[in-house]
């Protein structure tokens, strides 16, 4: 089993557990991305360790194929100086040195292709595990937002057990009757104490005064003809006459004071 079939299928256990485990959502998926990202820094280090391994056998490749091309080297100089034999041994040790270049470049091509594969490998499971971090965001946002909506829910419900909504409405009907009541009392004080003129006299100004509200509002919308101008009254010319005598002097008097008196009567009235 390859390291990222392990590493899924590690992944897959660790899910599958929690999920067995029925806690908490947003502790569940906060765990999971954990142990993804230290799962992935550990694939992230055994793909480094290829990556050294194909550096070390291309380096070990050039070095054989520079110690063959030392030794046909000393061949060469073998044959000028005459020397066949020593020039046979030098070749000898070439091969040597020029078949383990070759396997060593045969070995370094094929950890080099395997290397591409692991980055590739590497590189789609990071995008699996950020798309997991973004899918978790989301996650704990939907679970939040189910979490108020059950709250509200829980609530509305208590409301609708404890009968709050009527026990608003009942107090409202208590209260519209302590109203009347109160009103009920005023008017029974009212008329017991003999006052009622002054009641028909306050009807009367409110009654007046919507009766002249709604002639003004028609006399707007033309439903009425406009308010005639008043009359401007001639100036009376009083003429200075005789002086009054003792008597009438005494009746003007008692004229005045009558006229008084009824105005102050009036008064208390609209009061």
């Amino acid at each position: 089993m390859g390291i990222f079939a392990r590493l899924a299928a590690l992944i897959k256990s660790n899910l599958n557990d929690l999920i067995n485990r029925s806690e908490d959502p947003e502790k569940m998926l906060n765990q999971i991305v954990e142990e993804m990202s230290a799962q992935l820094n550990e694939a992230k280090r055994q793909v480094a360790a290829s990556i050294a391994d194909e550096k070390r056998l291309a380096k070990q490749a050039e070095q054989e194929s520079s110690n063959a091309a030392e030794w046909e080297r000393r061949a060469m100089l073998a044959i000028r100086s005459g020397d066949d034999a020593l020039a046979k041994e030098a070749l000898s040790r070439k091969k040597e040195h020029q078949s383990l270049a070759e396997q060593f470049q045969d070995q370094w091509q094929k950890q080099k292709n395997a290397v591409e594969q692991l980055k590739l490998a590497l590189r789609a499971l990071n995008n699996k595990i950020e798309e997991a971090k973004r899918k978790k965001s989301l996650l704990i946002a939907r679970k939040k937002r189910a979490e108020a909506q059950k709250a509200i829910q829980e609530t509305m419900t208590g409301l609708k057990n404890a009968s709050a909504f009527e026990t608003f409405d009942r107090m409202a009907g208590r209260i519209e009757q302590m109203e009347a009541e109160a009103e009920a009392h005023a008017e029974l004080n009212e008329e017991a104490s003999g006052d009622t003129l002054a009641h028909k006299f306050r009807e009367l100004e409110v009654t007046r005064g919507a009766d002249e509200d709604l002639t003004a509002l028609k006399r707007k919308m033309g439903l009425l003809p406009p308010e005639p101008e008043p009359v401007k009254a001639a100036p009376v010319r009083v003429e200075q006459g005789a002086p009054l005598d003792l008597a009438e002097q005494d009746e003007l008097a008692r004229a005045l004071a009558d006229l008084d008196t009824e105005e102050q009567q009036q008064l208390r009235l609209k009061k």
